[in-house]
């Protein structure tokens, strides 16, 4: 099975060849390395940029208003903030024009911590991409789901944000694309080698494409007894914890909701007026955190549903995360703290 960074090589180059994507750039993302996590690898439209989030990003708004169709990525999304004014602008340009223009652009950026990369490479985004007005936020959580979401956000005519954990991006599906090989010959055919690869070439596999609508989100863990909505690395550690209390007679729902704008809210409310108690979790900072939101609109609109206050899960509120292992686990939910949360809920009664 592909991991997420062969996926989504996959998927730009599908990209490339089928859906009219003329640019991809950002630091790295051309050759000879194809990006730091390889997910640009071998593909004919990557060429590198200087050390310039700003410029990486007004030149994606400069393509887009051309007409181009181009995907721009930011190496860490821990040096996308200085571009924030621009991606506002970015978001608001469709409205802001009337109409009269699109701006089909893809940013992505590799997010969160569990790679331990201490505090300028562990960041999350995702609270802050979803005060980002205009813009659509897709975060998958497995490599099936990056292939359909990327091909989904190229296809878009305005921005998309693609927020691609780092911890996720060496992690194997349980899904083949449709098309793909078996493991170890698509690694010989689109994995470069290590040493001198002036002369490679990868030899692409015959990939259909598929698209998973952004907005729509699917339901991982049948269960009755609670709901938990999650996305990205935490959404596995969340599968996990859901699959263990099975053992104890506990059936906990868990729901990956893939988008985060805009994001299915139809998924959640019609889990929680059969569960009757919520969860959300995720790594971000508690602070003004997006679990927060969906929290608030759950307990406003379902109230009279609830057995018990929706929660939220979610990263400490710390400065930053550390470089020791310990440091980096006490910083941001881990599947006994999940399983404590579920726990304490499920005491709850009416």
């Amino acid at each position: 099975m592909a991991n997420m960074a062969q996926s989504i090589r996959m998927a730009l180059h599908f990209a490339e060849e089928n859906l009219g994507v003329t640019d991809i750039f950002g630091q790295d993302v051309g050759e000879p390395l194809g990006g730091v996590f390889t997910a640009t690898q071998g593909l004919k439209s990557t060429w590198n940029t200087p050390l310039d989030e700003r410029g990486i990003i007004g030149a994606a708004i400069g393509l887009g208003l051309a007409g181009d169709r181009c995907v721009a990525e930011i190496q860490f999304c821990d040096y996308i903030f200085n571009t924030i004014d621009l991606l506002k602008y970015a978001g608001n340009l469709h409205w802001a024009t009337s109409g009269n223009y699109n701006l089909p652009i893809v940013v992505m950026t590799p997010v969160g911590a569990g790679i331990h990369g201490s505090l300028y490479h562990s960041h999350s985004f995702d609270a802050w991409a979803t005060r980002l007005p205009g813009w659509k936020i897709v975060m998958p959580s497995t490599p099936y789901d990056a292939y359909g979401l990327m091909l989904s956000a190229i296809k878009d005519p305005n921005p998309v944000l693609f927020l691609k954990h780092k911890a996720l991006l060496r992690v194997r599906g349980s899904e083949k694309l449709p098309g793909e090989p078996e493991e170890k010959e698509l690694k010989s055919r689109i994995d470069a080698p290590i040493g001198d690869r002036s002369k490679w070439k990868p030899n692409w596999p015959d990939i259909k494409e598929f698209y998973l609508p952004i907005g729509k989100g699917k339901v991982t863990r049948e269960g009755t007894d609670l709901t938990v909505v999650s996305y990205g690395r935490m959404l596995l550690l969340c599968n996990e914890v859901a699959d263990e209390l099975k053992n104890d007679n506990i059936n906990v729902e868990v729901i990956d909701l893939m988008s985060l704008y805009p994001y299915d809210w139809q998924l959640i409310k019609n889990s929680v007026m059969k569960t009757h108690k919520a969860l959300f979790v995720n790594e971000d900072t508690e602070v003004t955190n997006f679990g927060e939101h969906l929290a608030t609109r759950t307990t406003t609109e379902l109230f009279y549903h609830l057995y018990a206050p929706a929660k939220v899960l979610a990263g400490k509120n710390v400065p930053a995360i550390g470089l020791h292992p310990n440091l980096e686990d006490a910083s941001v939910p881990q599947r006994e703290e999940i399983k404590k949360e579920i726990l304490e809920l499920l005491k709850e009664r009416p």
